[in-house]
């Protein structure tokens, strides 16, 4: 009777500590958009996404005159739409520099079949969000229109960003995607950050990591500037 009884409130306890956790983890074939970064192989979820989001190249503080290209070649890509996602290291870009990645982004365009724009992907402090909401202003101007201009952000942007400088990066991307991961884990307690991006004057989307856990809050969806989700894929562990 004593063995029953304890093998009963065992799985009780586990069954309540299933509940108290809650955990769902992200289904990569759950969503349609996607990061491709480099070192990373396709998987054959790709073949139907709707939005792919691919490193390119990378600008590094150590090189004033080019860029490192991390992708031999430019996708060749007829159904999803295709952002060429620029890493910087650095904001101080010289005019070579901008020459050649706008060069980048034309050979991308044509062998796209159109482009659909470009993502920077910079860890802008959120003290110095004036200085990159300059930079970006210069390179929007440089950027052919045809081309949407997107960033990747921060959730600490939503709480602790001054708003007037919010408001002048709203003006300037089309879009931020908001990163909820470091590494190959999801951030803890990154739902009160979330509650923060209603205040939030612009566009964007919420990035998250392939595997990592997730679920959906409730609010977010409500929100009239939510886009949806780019999930960021990893090759397997082994």
């Amino acid at each position: 009777m004593f063995r029953c009884l304890t093998l009963f409130l065992c799985l009780l306890l586990a069954a309540c500590g299933g509940q108290e956790t809650g955990e769902e983890r992200v289904e990569a074939n759950q969503y349609d958009a996607f990061w491709l970064w480099a070192g990373v192989k396709p998987q054959s979820i790709l073949k139907d996404a709707e939005t792919i989001y691919i490193l390119g190249a990378e600008i590094r503080s150590s090189d004033r005159q080019g860029l490192e290209i991390l992708r031999p070649s430019p996708p060749t890509v007829e159904r999803a739409d295709i952002w060429l996602v620029i890493r910087l290291e650095t904001l101080d870009l010289s005019e070579r520099q901008y020459e050649v990645l706008l060069d980048l982004v034309s050979k991308w365009n044509f062998a796209s079949n159109g482009l659909t724009g470009v993502q920077i992907d910079f860890d802008a402090n959120t003290r110095g969000l004036d200085g990159y909401a300059t930079f970006l202003r210069s390179f929007r101007e440089r950027l052919p229109v045809k081309h949407q201009l997107s960033i990747t952000g921060l959730l600490d942007w939503s709480a602790n960003g001054d708003p007037s400088q919010l408001s002048d990066l709203a003006g300037t991307v089309d879009e931020t995607v908001f990163q909820t991961y470091q590494g190959r884990k999801t951030i803890e307690g990154y739902e009160k950050w979330l509650r923060n991006l209603d205040d939030l004057p612009m566009p964007f989307r919420i990035g998250l990591v392939q595997n990592g856990k997730w679920r959906d809050p409730d609010t977010l969806k409500q929100n009239p500037n939510f886009r949806g989700y780019v999930v960021f894929l990893l090759n397997p562990e082994h």
